[in-house]
């Protein structure tokens, strides 16, 4: 029998078990062993009933992702199914930890299927800007009936044992995946139940076959959110066919609807977005078998938007968090927001009930610094200014207990001098989270000169753990995200100066895929924050200093580059605004010009993928990727573009660099010149990519 995949008889019970590690995915190994072991099982006179089971942590998680884009290898995954599915003989899936993807479908393919109490069950293909191939988007509206199914293919998220069970998806919630599957087997076969093929029962159908509607509606419900990104409508219309057409039909739909997507651009954009953040996790330059310190308790300092963002993302994932302030009433505060925060995702049905309470036990309010003596890991996140931060870290070193590790919250503060503040820099990093900071996935871990490697460790091992995505930086001004986006930042304005108007900056930014532009973020941010740090600078910027002038400080006055009606958020164009930047042109003597859509989306991304090139010449970033990683879970960056640094290599460096050289002599702007690396790679034909093979190779 197969080395991945192998029978036994107990009595007439044949249990065909994988046992791939880590996560049994559906390499050829598994296909063709999973095949082999079934026609051995079904030609076995002894045999009576067949159960598939896996070793290890988990059931199949789903497809081998590594044999994508290659020549396929047999046995086909839908040859096997449906020798599984004409078996003669009652196959059981017994599933545990994880049934995804292929996974799923395999499980579907069997006629009966149980799962212990903490199994996951999902088919998240859409994630990949895929749809199921394999039959699941015909097979589990049969077993769940269609609304359910619509948003488990379109939505990509799992669903636990108790709902798999309520809606038909597994007969039974079993102790042990083996054990369970082989009671119920002889359960079966006591009581002589005649097999079920999904294929064959239309039963769950029928209310969406006599009014549409019913799916319909289940579908505009989900892909309201699916702004840009194919898959989702796909996905969707795959899970009709099942609905419109005879299985074999459906079948045919939904082949020719994977293969459409598997070859997409969108699909190899999410396919690479999802490599990218699994290379994240491997920090270059620390020794192997570097073990991550033990992380018991966490002391946040400061109670403010973010504090009190950090210390929910560690409650929600039940690590204990001590939370510090200054003064009783700013902790009281702090505490209060974060109760409100979790009561109104238990009262949206996004939490239990009961785990706003459970979570607000985690976290110990206290006042005075003295207070972090417990904490193994202490994160700083108070106010932005490098003299707060080097008192804070100064103080630290007298309380926080040796070998903790001493991270600050700085969005662009150099980490190598607040280290400089203790006497042990070793410990010392930064953790950049992103606000909100108990919803946005990313955390920019910046190294300092003198981190130890065990403490960088820690920290990309906790980010994990808080389910945050963890990108290790270098330490410059704005590290990765803040740098880059600072270029954006420039030439937005410039091109207000030029003859734009915000509405149309944003309207190009927004139609690319972000989620706002420039305009509308620095309306939700207050533009008096940078009024202030510019006078702080003695930094002049005419229209955005003359808005503030005019008392226009964004959505909290209702006025900002836009305006905003009472209670709403929804930027609207301000005649005002336009007249305001008339005003300012005329006074400086500057003339208008027609700036076209075309030019704004080449002045808003290509000055940030230069600063990215820098970036990865002066070694803060370790790869192409991990910006790519940064963007894409800190700023929104659209994921069926798959990242800055991809998306540029799809553009042509050497397109993006001449007209960064064209820009740089049109604008006056020698900063817009390519920089060396970019330059570079343009002249040799190169992509970012291929500097990441060559570091591989290497």
């Amino acid at each position: 029998m197969s080395e991945v995949v192998k029978l036994e008889r107990h009595d007439d019970i044949g249990v065909v078990t994988v046992n791939s590690p880590p996560v049994n995915a559906l390499s050829a190994a598994v296909r063709g062993g999973i095949l082999e072991c079934i026609k051995a099982a079904v030609a076995d006179p002894a045999i009576k009933g067949i159960v598939l089971t896996c070793a290890g942590r988990t059931f199949i998680a789903g497809a081998d992702i590594t044999e994508f884009g290659k020549p396929p290898k047999p046995p086909g995954l839908n040859e096997v199914l449906a020798e599984m599915e004409n078996s003669p003989k009652p196959i059981v899936a017994a599933i545990h930890g994880t049934a995804l993807g292929g996974g799923l479908e395999v499980a579907l393919a069997c006629h009966f299927r149980v799962a212990t109490k903490d199994a996951k069950l999902g088919l998240p293909e859409v994630k990949l800007g895929l749809l199921p191939g394999a039959g699941g988007t015909q097979r589990l509206p049969r077993a769940v009936g269609p609304e359910l199914a619509v948003k488990m293919v379109v939505g990509g998220d799992p669903i636990g044992a108790a709902e798999a069970l309520k809606n038909g998806l597994i007969e039974e919630i079993v102790e042990g995946p083996a054990s369970g599957g082989e009671a119920f087997a002889r359960k079966l076969l006591a009581e002589k139940r005649p097999l079920r093929r999904l294929r064959d029962d239309d039963s769950k159908l029928a209310a969406a076959k006599a009014d549409r509607s019913i799916f319909t509606n289940a579908v505009a419900a989900l892909t309201k959110k699916a702004r840009g990104l194919e898959a989702p409508f796909a996905a969707a219309d795959a899970v009709g066919a099942a609905i419109d057409f005879p299985f074999d039909e459906g079948l045919k739909k939904e082949r020719e609807g994977f293969m459409k997507l598997l070859v997409s651009d969108q699909s190899k954009a999410q396919r690479y977005a999802f490599f990218a953040e699994r290379e994240a996790n491997k920090i270059a330059g620390v020794p192997d078998g570097t073990k991550s310190r033990p992380v018991n308790r966490v002391a946040v300092l400061g109670a403010g938007t973010m504090g009190g963002g950090i210390a929910m993302s560690f409650a929600n994932a039940g690590i204990p968090v001590t939370l510090i302030e200054t003064a009783e009433e700013q902790l009281k505060r702090g505490m209060g927001i974060m109760q409100k925060n979790w009561e109104a995702t238990a009262a949206r049905g996004g939490i239990p009930a009961d785990a706003p309470a459970k979570r607000m036990a985690l976290i110990d309010g206290k006042v005075g610094l003295e207070n972090v003596k417990d904490a193994d890991l202490v994160i700083e996140a108070v106010f932005e200014t490098m003299a707060v931060k080097k008192e804070v870290f100064g103080k630290l070193d007298e309380f926080a207990k040796p070998g903790a590790v001493l991270a600050s919250n700085t969005s662009y503060l150099n980490i190598d001098e607040i280290a400089k503040a203790t006497k042990r820099p070793q410990d010392v990093l930064g953790m950049h989270f992103f606000s909100p900071a108990n919803v946005m996935k990313l955390c920019e871990i910046v190294r300092a000169n003198k981190t130890a490697p065990d403490a960088l460790v820690t920290a990309v091992s906790i980010a994990r753990k808080i389910a945050k995505v963890p990108a290790v930086v270098g330490v410059c001004d704005g590290f990765v995200g803040n740098r880059m986006l600072a270029q954006r930042g420039k030439q937005s304005e410039k091109l207000l100066f030029e003859g734009a108007l915000p509405q149309q900056v944003d309207a190009v930014v927004t139609k690319f895929g972000m989620p706002m532009g420039p305009f509308a973020m620095g309306d939700l941010a207050g533009l008096d924050i940078g009024w202030r740090s510019r006078k702080d600078r003695g930094i002049k910027s005419e229209i955005a200093d003359a808005l503030c002038e005019a008392g226009r400080f964004g959505q909290k006055t209702g006025k900002g580059y836009y305006k905003y009606e009472a209670g709403s958020r929804a930027p609207m164009p301000d005649p005002e605004v336009e007249k305001l930047i008339d005003e300012t042109l005329l006074r400086m003597g500057l003339k208008k010009r027609v700036v076209s859509d075309d030019e704004i989306l080449e002045r808003m991304m290509y000055p940030m993928i230069n600063e990215g090139a820098k970036i990865l010449e002066e070694g803060i970033a370790a790869r192409p990727s991990d910006i790519d990683v940064v963007w894409l879970y800190g700023y929104g960056w659209p994921i069926y573009r798959g990242g800055p640094m991809y998306w540029a290599d799809t553009v042509g460096l050497k397109h993006i660099a001449d007209r960064l050289s064209f820009y740089a002599k049109e604008t006056n702007d020698p900063s817009l010149e390519p920089a060396p690396l970019l330059k570079k790679l343009a002249a040799e034909g190169k992509t970012f990519a291929s500097l990441a093979a060559a570091s591989k190779a290497a």
